[in-house]
């Protein structure tokens, strides 16, 4: 892949020069498609650009390594009912699928940059995960496997008590599903992250004299990451996708890469736009991609109900 040098602390300041004219020509091919145009959205003040098109075509259109960090959920080919797109496909298709967007996606990932792969399966087909990081296994490097908690129960005081929320499983032999993974990939297994940036205070306070490294009272937070969806009353409403990640999970990817070696981030499957809100809120440089027209339309009215909130 060929090396750059461009800045890295861009937070809160300008695009570095090449992301800029990246930008800028890709939102200049994009006016000569009148219905992307129409349902695209680009705030440049605030560097957030989303498009009503397909990943692949679009990243066509980037720069070689202009993005740092991506944190992206695919479709999983487990049959959920997205709005429009068909997730029952033949497994070799979708296997294919994976590979080419995979090596669109190595393309434009910078050579320090990280993957953050949001995957599940379901008790009668859990091999989708493990095919789908086979299949990515000749462009990437698995630096992490990080397991995302939607549901635990735990003993405290005596007694058991849950948290969060799961979809209940009628069978007499699959358990609950209360967890996915997210796959860190990077180019070579090689990047730093900055751990302490989402970790966690020490239960044992002694630990904080007695090893060096606790001095802040601040340890790894490790590979299990507990974050429940939030309780919802109407589920049209407030979560129109079926098939999202909390913006909170994002925005963990992303403090764990380090906020400020992030000069663009990308989620090239941007469903309404989870990812692009925690990257608004974080302040950072932000491209996402999706085919679906409800679904962009959703972005971007999250995307602006974050701007009334300031």
């Amino acid at each position: 892949m060929k090396k750059r040098n461009f800045p890295v602390k861009t937070r809160g300041k300008r695009f570095p020069n090449f992301i800029a004219e990246s930008i800028a020509t890709f939102s200049a091919q994009t006016q000569t498609r009148e219905t992307e145009k129409r349902l695209s959205f680009e705030n440049r003040q605030e560097r957030i650009y989303l498009y009503l098109e397909d990943c692949l075509s679009g990243m066509k259109r980037l720069d070689e390594g202009c993005v740092d960090v991506v944190v992206t959920s695919p479709p999983y080919n487990l049959g959920i009912k997205y709005s429009s797109y068909d997730d029952r496909i033949p497994r070799k298709n979708y296997l294919n699928w994976i590979y080419n967007w995979g090596s669109a996606l190595k393309r434009v990932l910078s050579d320090k940059g990280s993957l953050f792969l949001n995957l599940g399966g379901k008790p009668s087909d859990p091999w989708v995960p493990y095919e789908v990081l086979f299949t990515l296994k000749d462009l990437f490097c698995l630096q992490n496997t990080i397991h995302w908690i939607k549901s635990v129960s735990v003993r405290k005081n005596g007694t058991i008590e849950s948290f969060g929320h799961y979809k209940p499983i009628n069978s007499k032999r699959f358990l609950n599903d209360c967890h996915e993974f997210i796959f860190h990939l990077t180019n070579d297994g090689s990047v730093e992250l900055d751990r302490k940036a989402i970790g966690v205070p020490y239960s044992d306070k002694s630990n904080v004299d007695r090893w060096q490294t606790a001095g802040d009272d601040i340890r790894c937070r490790g590979n299990t990451w507990f974050i429940p969806y939030k309780t919802i009353q109407n589920g049209d409403a407030e979560r129109p996708h079926p098939a999202t990640f909390p913006v909170e999970l994002a925005e963990f990817c992303y403090k764990l890469h380090g906020l400020n070696k992030i000069r663009l981030a990308m989620d090239p499957f941007l469903g309404i736009g989870n990812a692009s809100i925690a990257a608004y809120r974080l302040k950072l440089s932000f491209i996402g991609f999706e085919i679906d027209k409800k679904y962009i339309l959703e972005a971007q009215k999250r995307i602006k109900g974050e701007k009334c909130q300031k």
